[in-house]
């Protein structure tokens, strides 16, 4: 027989301590795999969610200082009420450029389509928009797929330098088929167009620097001012590729303005910054302007952009700050970054970033998960909350400080469900770990008291209570001296089979064992009456057929008497709890039941009866055909009690008596 040492423990914990990390690690990897799958199976809903959230940082920290570089003169319903309904005549357009002009404005900006129409005022309004080559008006160009080609009016002043073949630079501007231009008598007035990419949820995030028709590239409304403001009469503009972490996917400089740099995505869209609070731009009712009913200097030398803000005129959008912004606010938005240099970009390292920023969460998580116990089943769940809050934070943080937008909601997936596999397996490992305790507990103690031991914090009180059992105890007669005689290993070989054997037995016959002590054992049957009193008996009786006919003839040592097992049964209440100091309790039966028990077990020895009944369990045997054998004082007890032994034990007894071994010393 091989007993084994505590070095295989070790090797236990070892190979245990590094599952717990592989598991770990691929718990990370497997959240890694499912927020792939989930960014590119999800991606309309997830982007718009990212989007939305994301600009909220924008929202916390508005920027609210007057913008004095830019005036909106908004066409709304005060204007609508006074002058009439949309669309005015192009006589009262052109009034309201001249009053513009007179007001001593730096450039305006028209966010207003003027088709083809009244050609009795053609002239005076292209009068107006080019006497002093102040003006730039609104031309589109339709993104969305149609069904039929359509072109209305006249599109004009396209960049050059610009190349809109997909081969040279596939994917780098949006191509258009279809337009609405202006009226052909307005073509020497500057334009630029003002088509927008919307979002599936409806929303205008982001505007094309410049969308190519039939191989000519028309800048955005927002754009065109730094063509115009320094008289250029040659458009010239150039787009290179940035690589740098940091650094946009695109960057548009301009011949007629050294300097400055608006960052591309790859589409070469521009993001529109919702830095600025709405209240940030100055707005003037055009009803005001026509009637000069408004102080002068407020358009001096500055960009004036005329746009519609009345809401029936569906040139609303949703903003963060709004669900109902017109969108001339929008193009003041664009003017007013590209002016700052502050248009806000996706870097070309935004893949990197989050992958960066997601290996430091998945760090933190595996240091937790590695702590195991409270600090993994404490600190995973805050993780699982606080990923999104901090991937959002950290975007927020170089979106409103750098203008660079590197998303977050990849991010926050992989923090979350990282955190939450990695809880789950701590909460699945633990569940394990606390199984196997309880379990192991329930190899040294009863079960109720594993439980109790496994779940409950330990006292110094005492904690028991009284109940009416039945108790079986039994010895191993003669171990000791064997035990003397015969090598350690042997005599753990001879108590492992005695402990497994009645182990086997009670549990047949509903019984538990409440301890090994030594040699003997000491079983409980819940109740008493006559159920677990003939449990008991019948019990004993398998104990004493199995395990005394083995023992008897595979133990015998020359010179000393064979082993055997005396059971002695009796029925009564105890108190069963647990006793001691918190750090070394002890789970124990007390009571005049127990001491009987045991006192009867030694009886079976001076008596020579292998089972002997007290007289409580007795009274219930009446089926049992037991033998009465009179009144006896138990060692150390001060009362008489009536002992019974089955009869059916007499016969095997007179038999065993026949068959007497001569051994040195003596007949046994």
């Amino acid at each position: 027989m091989t007993l084994s040492d505590n070095s295989g423990n070790s090797r236990l914990f070892r190979i245990f301590g590094e599952g717990v990390a592989v598991n770990s690690a691929f718990a990370v990897i497997a959240a890694a795999l499912a927020t792939i799958v989930l960014v590119f199976s999800l991606g309309g809903p997830l982007s718009s969610i990212e989007e939305r959230a994301g600009s909220l940082p924008w929202l916390f920290a508005s920027d609210t200082t007057p913008e004095d570089r830019i005036a909106i003169v908004s066409i709304d319903e005060r204007s609508l009420a006074t002058v009439g309904p949309w669309p005015w005549s192009w006589e009262v357009i052109a009034d309201l450029v001249d009053k513009i002009n007179e007001a001593g404005a730096q450039l305006q900006i028209h966010d207003i389509l003027y088709p083809a129409g009244e050609r009795a005022y053609d002239a005076r309004l292209l009068e107006s928009l080019t006497g002093q080559e102040k003006s730039i008006i609104a031309q589109l160009p339709i993104l969305q797929s149609q069904s039929e080609r359509l072109q209305t009016g006249t599109l004009t002043h396209s960049a050059s330098g610009i190349s809109c073949e997909a081969s040279r630079a596939p994917g780098q501007f949006p191509q258009a088929s279809s337009f609405i231009g202006s009226s052909s008598v307005l073509s020497p007035v500057p334009k630029g167009h003002i088509a927008p990419i919307i979002d599936p949820d409806g929303s205008v995030r982001r505007i094309p620097a410049l969308v190519c028709v039939d191989g000519n590239a028309f800048p955005a409304l927002a754009l065109a001012p730094f063509f115009q403001l320094v008289g250029s009469q040659s458009w010239q503009a150039d787009v290179r590729e940035d690589s740098g972490v940091f650094s946009p996917d695109q960057i548009l400089t301009f011949d007629s303005y050294p300097g400055l740099e608006v960052p591309l995505d790859r589409e070469g869209a521009m993001r529109i910054s919702f830095q600025k609070s709405p209240t940030a731009f100055r707005s003037i009712s055009a009803v005001d302007v026509l009637n000069g009913n408004f102080e002068e200097n407020i358009l001096d030398n500055v960009l004036v952009l005329v746009g519609a803000t009345a809401f029936g005129l569906d040139d609303i959008v949703p903003t963060p700050y709004s669900g109902y912004s017109p969108g001339v606010e929008l193009q003041a938005r664009l003017l007013s970054s590209v002016l700052d240099e502050q248009v806000p970009f996706a870097p070309s390292g935004k893949g990197l970033i989050v992958v960066i920023v997601s290996t430091l969460i998945a760090l933190i998580c595996l240091h937790m998960a590695l702590r195991r116990g409270r600090y993994a089943m404490l600190g995973l769940p805050l993780m699982a909350v606080a990923s999104p809050f901090f991937a959002i934070g950290l975007h927020g943080l170089a979106l409103v400080n750098y203008g660079l937008w590197i998303g977050w909601i990849a991010t926050a997936l992989f923090g979350f469900m990282a955190s939450s596999i990695l809880l789950i397996f701590e909460h699945a490992r633990v569940r394990l770990e606390r199984s196997r305790v309880v379990q192991n507990l329930t190899s040294y103690l009863p079960e109720e008291t594993a439980q109790r031991v496994a779940f409950e914090s330990p006292s110094s009180l005492i904690q028991a209570e009284r109940s009416s059992v039945t108790l079986l105890s039994a010895d191993l007669r003669n171990f000791s001296a064997i035990g003397e005689r015969r090598p350690p290993e042997e005599s753990a070989a001879i108590l492992h089979y005695f402990f497994t054997k009645i182990n086997q037995i009670v549990e047949r016959h509903g019984g538990r064992i409440h301890e090994y002590k030594g040699d003997s054992v000491l079983v409980v049957w819940g109740g008493d009456g006559a159920t677990p009193a003939l449990r008991a008996l019948n019990a004993s009786l398998e104990i004493e057929r199995e395990i005394n006919s083995t023992l008897l003839s595979e133990t015998g040592v020359e010179g000393l008497e064979p082993l055997a097992v005396g059971i002695g049964i009796e029925q009564g209440p105890v108190l069963r709890g647990s006793i001691g100091p918190a750090n070394r309790r002890a789970h124990t039966l007390c009571g005049e039941t127990v001491s009987v028990a045991l006192r009867i077990q030694e009886m079976t020895a001076d008596l020579s009866y292998p089972i002997l009944v007290g007289e409580v369990a007795a009274r219930y045997l009446h089926d049992a055909s037991l033998k009465s054998l009179g009144h006896y004082m138990l060692p150390g007890l001060s009362t008489a009690h009536v002992l019974f032994a089955p009869r059916a034990l007499e016969k095997e007894d007179k038999g065993k008596k026949a068959e007497l071994t001569l051994l040195k010393g003596g007949i046994v």
